[in-house]
């Protein structure tokens, strides 16, 4: 910042924090602050970015005041589909703000606004019902969107759009047709693009124009490409980064191996899933002597084709990640790099960046080195073809050299939560797609022993570097999760009690740590994680080595995925800083700024790539009830309602409700005392836990609501075990 803006910043602030400031417009706080005419431009433009930031607040009359003085929090407005929703404030320990339906004006989902606590409300109302405060709407600082993806309706007298996202509750008109025809020749059922117009009063709804017609929205591949314009993902790649991609080699050649550690005589292998399409890691373990073990991490180095500020690298910043969805994959970098050149395929060479770790026979780490590498995979394994050769007892040297690999990992992870580490991983669900788009198949992978061994050496090289540029001062962009809020563990051990488990203060991390051992293998463990990583900080980048909570590790960052992630691009440069010119060096402002920008683009990413699979899986039950061919699952109760039973199909990872009117062999009372549906005549019960199978009977796509009824009678009950 120049000095002189810095100056005028110092001004405002004083002036608004004096005790005996009263709310000036900007024309009194130039005449008050004794302004040059030369410096009120610098003036206007410092006020709009204290506003942009939270730092100040702009209340009736365009007067301005700081936002504490007048009950005004800054943050991000996230609604419901209800209508009410929750202001994520800006300020670090301050609680989430209870907005009100009525309170949210014309903000949508994802706004970053302005709110007043309403202090002066009904007493009854000053806070909701888990004590946090209340707050209404009085300023819209940015939009989350400037388009909305949905199908366009027609009434009597409206063309309208009704927006994909139910948390958009409001439906956005669009202009009536013009010579019998609608806008960019949509029609009803259309899939479209809007962009929204000023929208100042909540009393009418937005309006908008229609700028892109998707499809049908019932044709192939709208559904995914309604996802990529909805998150405003780019699946082509400027001109100009296309064209600096296509002068990289495709072969490593001799030259480019130069002052290079050669590993191409190492037995290398790679891990990944069956379907993946760039490798950037690999491995190997060897045994010292008796006692000490060194692992080999080598990581695809993208920063030798990615130079700093060039085309390709501004673009890979500006998407900050790659997505990952059913049916492709929308890379970071371009295909000749990411599935090409930097890619670890067995058998070519390839340019790493290698980090080799001593660990001793109780797996403490004893040095680590890193170094610029040329390596040529020997082998590349599927997950699956790993967990067979680990399954097995060992033969060849492939066989032999992983078990061992497995043997290192193994005590590493145990280390891992001795250490206070989470174990908060999750199976997930593969959608196998047809070449049209259509779900056919519904895989549940596991994090089996294949995944937790690359999972651990990747969790190792990340602690090196990070414990490296610690040690160096060096700066650059760490994973941070902080610890969590007291408040939101005191409401999550609540929820937590409601499904009869006994639990002690949760703020202790062993006491997590024995909650999380008791919930294992339970049908509510699903529920019961998810619902405490809504409890936990979201982990994001940041410019300081703040730690990671979740796993208990001091120092932490992101190097093993370049080719997908620009946090790690950004770490294998300042790694090698030493080798680096000044110019392509970042200071801590950049670094913070870089941090802030993927924070985004990944939350982004992970946000689009779950409505995706979600997507999936309901067209997949949609699917089975237009073929009137409904597949039974195995499913469990995680909950019980008066309405009806809350099922998760543990093989799918889907949950659903059985309402209770579709429990047709008898008239069933709810038991609130032991959450559980008792029949009045047959007195069978259903409870949290039981085992019972289902079929699908109804799916709504809008709301992503899916029933179920049971496939028999006859539930069977889940082997009686104590929960308390």
């Amino acid at each position: 910042m120049p000095q002189n803006g810095r100056k005028i910043r110092e001004k405002i602030l004083a002036l608004l924090a004096r005790k005996d400031y009263q709310p000036l417009d900007k024309i009194e706080m130039a005449r008050k602050l004794r302004l040059e005419s030369g410096e009120r431009v610098a003036f206007r433009k410092m006020l709009r970015e204290l506003e942009r930031s939270g730092e100040v607040a702009r209340i009736r009359k365009d007067r301005y005041v700081l936002p504490a003085e007048a009950d005004l929090v800054t943050g991000k407005l996230s609604i419901h589909q209800a209508g009410y929703g929750f202001l994520t404030t800006e300020t670090s320990g301050q609680p989430d703000i209870f907005i009100a339906a009525e309170n949210t004006g014309t903000a949508m989902h994802g706004d970053r606004v302005v709110a007043r606590i309403t202090r002066d409300a009904v007493p009854r109302r000053a806070k909701d019902r888990h004590g946090r405060s209340e707050g209404r709407v009085i300023r819209i600082l940015e939009r989350a969107h400037d388009t909305v993806v949905g199908t366009l309706q027609h009434s009597r007298n409206f063309y309208y759009v009704v927006p994909d996202d139910p948390r958009l509750v409001h439906d956005v008109y669009v202009r009536p047709a013009v010579d019998g025809r609608s806008q960019t020749a949509a029609t009803v059922g259309d899939k479209v693009v809007v962009r929204l117009e000023s929208w100042e009063s909540r009393h009418v709804n937005p309006e908008g124009e229609i700028i892109e017609v998707l499809g049908p929205a019932a044709a192939s591949g709208v559904d995914m490409l309604s996802i990529i314009r909805k998150y405003g993902l780019s699946p082509e790649f400027p001109k100009e980064v296309v064209d600096e991609a296509s002068g990289i080699p495709e072969t490593v050649d001799r030259r480019m191996t130069e002052d290079r550690e050669d590993l191409r005589g190492k037995f290398i292998i790679t891990i990944d899933p069956d379907d993946a399409r760039d490798f950037d890691d690999a491995i190997h373990v060897e045994k010292l002597d008796d006692e000490d073990w060194q692992l080999g991490v080598h990581i695809a180095d993208v920063a030798s084709y990615v130079e700093p500020n060039s085309a390709l690298d501004g673009e890979a910043r500006r998407r900050g990640n790659s997505v990952y969805l059913p049916d492709r994959v929308i890379p970071m970098l371009p295909e000749r790099l990411s599935n090409g050149v930097c890619s670890l395929r067995p058998g070519v060479d390839r340019l790493t960046y290698s980090v080799f770790i001593q660990f001793d026979k109780n797996g403490r780490a004893k040095s680590a080195r890193f170094a610029k590498s040329v390596i040529r995979s020997d082998q590349r394994l599927t997950y699956k073809q790993a967990y067979a050769i680990l399954q097995s007892k060992p033969g060849d040297e492939l066989s032999k050299r992983l078990h061992a690999a497995w043997w290192l990992a193994s005590l590493l992870r145990r280390k891992r939560f001795e250490h206070g580490s989470l174990d908060l991983d999750f199976p997930e669900v593969k959608v196998h797609v047809d070449p049209t788009g259509v779900p056919v198949k519904l895989e549940r992978v596991e994090n089996d022993e294949s995944h937790q061994l690359i999972e651990e050496f990747m969790l190792a090289a990340n602690e090196a570097v990070a414990r490296e540029l610690r040690h160096r001062s060096t700066p650059t962009i760490y994973r941070v999760h902080e610890n969590p809020d007291p408040e939101k563990l005191a409401e999550y051990r609540e929820f937590v009690l409601s499904f009869n488990y006994k639990v002690g203060d949760l703020s202790h991390r062993a006491e997590i740590q024995r909650f999380l051992a008791s919930i294992r293998g339970k049908p509510e463990e699903q529920a019961l994680k998810i619902a405490l990583l809504k409890s936990l900080k979201r982990a994001r980048y940041g410019p300081q080595p703040l730690g990671h909570y979740g796993l208990a590790k001091a120092n932490y960052l992101h190097f093993t995925s370049p080719i997908r992630r620009y946090a790690d691009l950004v770490v294998h440069r300042t790694l090698a800083e030493r080798n680096l010119g000044p110019r392509s060096r970042l200071d801590i402002n950049q670094i913070s700024s870089i941090a802030d920008h993927i924070s985004e683009t990944e939350r982004t990413a992970a946000e689009a790539e779950i409505e995706a699979v979600r997507m999936k899986k309901l067209q997949f039950f949609q699917r089975q009830l237009d073929l009137r061919d409904p597949q039974a699952f195995r499913a469990a109760i995680v909950d019980v309602r008066n309405y009806g039973l809350v099922v998760e199909l543990p093989d799918v990872l889907v949950t659903g409700l059985v309402h209770v009117s579709a429990l047709t062999d008898d008239f069933y009372l709810f038991d609130p005392t032991h959450r559980r549906l008792l029949g009045r005549r047959s007195r069978k019960r259903f409870a949290i836990g039981d085992q019972v199978r289902v079929f699908v009977v109804r799916v709504d796509a809008f709301k992503r609501q899916i029933d179920f009824a049971l496939a028999d009678r006859a539930t069977t009950k889940k082997p009686s075990q104590k929960k308390r």
